[in-house]
């Protein structure tokens, strides 16, 4: 059953949903996902019910019109790198460019940080700003993790970095292009590539000054609280048996200390059946002996998928002990468990127990928090509390969970990295890049090409793919997109435009310049920055006739508001694309991004007019 209404209440109705959608998302009562859906439905009923119909009598805005943000192409293309980026991580690809970082910056993580945000700034100027943030969106998670701190502090100041390296050039943003576009369009000559590189830069510059600085302050720390559950800083027993190809054979204690080893605590080194305790004064490491180290799981990881030629020694099917893990790299996963109160292996150990035989995990460490037990793991009767690291396939680990006898710390599961797969994830990733960023073919083909040879190839199995698809990022962008349609075909935007420009009530061309630039900065985190450059660039060359200045000045001022899409998440797709690594609410941009909006409208309102001699 269908309803007439006038067209003038349709604005009006889709206005009013766009006001309350926007107050749900900052306010977050409800969860974004569940704003998006009720949005969607709205609409859906809305003009399913009272039609908004054409001089050809067929609805101007029909349900396969309203839900096809879920096949936009941009849409597609931010979920298919967030799965390629998830690859770059799982192969930990990218640790020779966090080497790199490091080296330049002398070694500070922090420094490393600042020298790929410069990084990202300049390389936007030039290059499309969604693969550039996919390529250092890993590189980040891991210099955070150099510093102990939350990728939280890291990401909106990466998407931050790449946008303001964006409104430096012509082909810095797509949005710069489309208001170019838009003024030949006008019949106007075009911008030229550096028309406006020097405001841009000095505005850059400003920008990431905040960003370094003050940004990381305001945002939350919140995956302290993960990290804190996957026990960053806890010391397990483990025990490692050092191979023929080691690098840590021939080296020599330093202090009582191996540098090899910076990670871990050596507490008992075993030769041919004689124990060596600490002090360790010039003890040269042969092959054969047995070190008996106290580690965090970080550092047990980082030994487990690199080829160090030292491994970690578990009981074999007979009882003794080997150095041979039977479990497949690519099935293997990490976890922790708990000996539960009055289980029946209290008082006993871990060879007694036959861990590996009855349960199929391999026993990697002991943590113990009373007290640091310095003898082989094999050696440790377990008590209850104690917390087993294991290795094993992911039905038997999970198969854990049923057991009595053991507590599953179902948060500290966790895919050990697949190293040797890195290349080819580096192949794969510089391809995918490469074919976007020439444009060769559309980023979106490039995006889903590259996803599916990750799977294909083994970088990545299905499960971690599907695990890397944010469904918050998937709902907010079809739902806003649907709503971006609504005020189009029901003319609310252009509505909400005029009524922006009938405030203009300003007469100077330096004024009108800063109140336009606030304006479209404005509407530029409530609607998308391309959105803004089509709709904003008829009124900027109005304006400019009416206040008598170049409409080219005028064009510069909407390529540079429309760029600075910092106080939402659904502004700018990079923004999007490093919610779900930052672990962002909607709010977190109002908080960080809101006070650049300032920053950059008094750097715009100092500079332009002096640049441009008004």
């Amino acid at each position: 059953m269908a309803f007439e209404l006038s067209p003038v209440l349709h604005m009006w109705f889709v206005l009013a949903l766009t006001a309350g959608t926007m107050v749900s998302f900052a306010v977050e009562k409800v969860p974004v996902e569940v704003t998006a859906l009720a949005l969607l439905a709205a609409l859906l009923v809305f003009f399913q019910v009272f039609p908004l119909n054409g001089p050809d009598l067929q609805p101007r805005l029909s349900p396969e019109q309203i839900l096809e943000g879920f096949g936009n192409p941009s849409l597609i293309a931010v979920l298919s790198l967030l799965v390629i980026g998830q690859a770059m991580v799982h192969t930990e690809a990218l640790t020779p460019v966090i080497g790199l970082l490091l080296r330049l910056s002398g070694g500070s993580a922090m420094g490393g940080v600042v020298l790929a945000l410069l990084v990202v700034l300049c390389v936007s100027a030039f290059l499309n700003n969604t693969p550039v943030v996919v390529m250092f969106i890993p590189v980040l998670q891991a210099l955070s993790g150099k510093l102990s701190r939350s990728p939280s502090g890291l990401m909106m100041p990466l998407s931050f970095a790449a946008i303001l390296g964006g409104m430096t050039t012509l082909i810095g943003s797509s949005t710069n292009l489309l208001v170019s576009s838009a003024l030949t369009g006008l019949g106007l000559r075009p911008l030229g590539f550096f028309e406006f590189t020097v405001p841009g830069l000095v505005m850059a510059a400003v920008g990431i000054v905040y960003v370094v600085f003050v940004l990381p302050r305001l945002l939350p720390d919140r995956a302290s609280m993960t990290t804190q559950l996957l026990g960053g800083g806890k010391q397990f027993i483990a025990e490692l048996d050092i191979a023929g190809s080691s690098p840590m054979v021939g080296s020599r204690s330093v202090a009582g200390h191996f540098p090899q080893l910076p990670d871990m605590t050596v507490r008992l080194v075993q030769r041919r059946g004689r124990n060596i305790l600490p002090p360790f004064e010039n003890l040269v490491i042969e092959p054969g002996d047995v070190m008996i180290v106290a580690a965090t799981r970080n550092a047990l990881t980082e030994v487990l998928a690199s080829d160090s030629g030292h491994v970690l020694a578990v009981e074999d099917d007979a009882g003794g002990r080997t150095t041979e893990p039977s479990v497949p790299t690519s099935d293997r996963m990490l976890a922790e468990v708990m000996v539960a109160p009055a289980a029946r292996m209290i008082d006993q150990t871990v060879d007694q127990i036959g861990f590996h035989r009855r349960y199929g995990c391999l026993v990697l460490g002991i943590q113990r928090r009373m007290r640091m037990v310095q003898a082989r793991m094999g050696e440790i009767p377990l008590q209850a509390g104690d917390v087993l690291l294991v290795l094993g396939r992911r039905d038997d680990v999970e198969a854990l969970g049923a057991n009595r006898d053991l507590v599953l710390l179902a948060w500290s599961t966790r895919e050990l990295p697949r190293r040797e797969k890195a290349p080819l994830a580096t192949a794969i990733f510089l391809g995918t890049v490469t074919l976007a960023a020439t444009a060769t073919v559309p980023i979106a083909v490039a995006a889903v090409a590259g996803s599916v040879l990750m799977v294909v190839t083994g970088c990545l199995n299905f499960r971690q793919a599907s695990r890397a698809i944010d469904r918050r990022i998937l709902l907010l962008v079809a739902a806003t997109l649907a709503l971006g349609k609504a005020l189009e075909v029901t003319g609310g935007a252009v509505y909400v435009a005029q009524a922006l420009v009938s405030a203009l009530t300003v007469p100077t061309p330096t004024a009108t310049m800063i109140v336009f630039f606030v304006l479209v900065s404005l509407a530029t985190n409530v609607l998308s920055n391309n959105a803004c450059a089509v709709l904003f660039a008829p009124i900027a060359v109005n304006l400019a006739e009416t206040v008598s200045i170049s409409p080219h000045l005028m064009a510069i001022t909407l390529v540079l508001a429309a760029n600075c899409s910092f106080a939402t998440p659904i502004g700018y797709q990079t923004n999007l694309l490093v919610m779900g690594p930052g672990h962002y609410r909607f709010r977190d941009f109002l908080l960080g991004g809101g006070p650049l909006l300032i920053v950059m409208a008094i750097t715009f309102a100092v500079v332009v007019p002096w640049w441009y001699g008004l």
